[in-house]
C-alpha cells in the first residue's frame, strides 16, 4: 500500500448541532500499514494541516481492510474555517458520510 497521508480520518464526532465536528478517530498512515489508533480535538486537526501535515478519509471495506477516501482541508466559508473534503460553499464541517462516535 503506498502512503496516503500523514493520517486516515476513520469517525468523527460533531457538535450538538452538527456543524463542527469536536473530535476524530485517525490511524497514522505508515505507507505499507496503518498505525494505532488516536483521537485529535477540531482545534488540533486544524493546527495540524495548517502545519503542513496530510490527513485523508479512510473507510472500512467489506473485506475488512480500509480504503482510501477523500483528502481534507481547511475551508473558509464566510470567514470561518470548516474541515472538509469538498469545497461546496456550504458552512458547516464536513468529512464525507465516515462513521460518527
Amino acid at each position: 500500500m503506498a502512503k496516503w497521508a500523514d493520517y486516515g480520518i476513520s469517525a468523527v464526532r460533531y457538535n450538538p448541532e452538527h456543524t463542527h465536528i469536536v473530535r476524530v478517530r485517525a490511524y497514522p498512515d505508515n505507507g505499507e500499514s496503518l498505525g494505532s489508533l488516536v483521537e485529535f480535538e477540531r482545534t488540533t486537526v486544524v493546527s495540524k494541516i495548517k502545519a503542513g501535515t496530510t490527513f485523508v478519509t479512510i473507510v472500512l471495506g467489506a473485506e475488512g481492510n480500509y480504503r482510501k477516501g477523500q483528502p481534507v482541508y481547511i475551508i473558509k466559508v464566510n470567514g470561518v474555517e470548516y474541515i472538509k473534503t469538498v469545497d461546496n460553499g456550504l458552512p458547516g464541517d464536513n468529512l464525507e458520510n465516515l462513521s460518527e462516535f
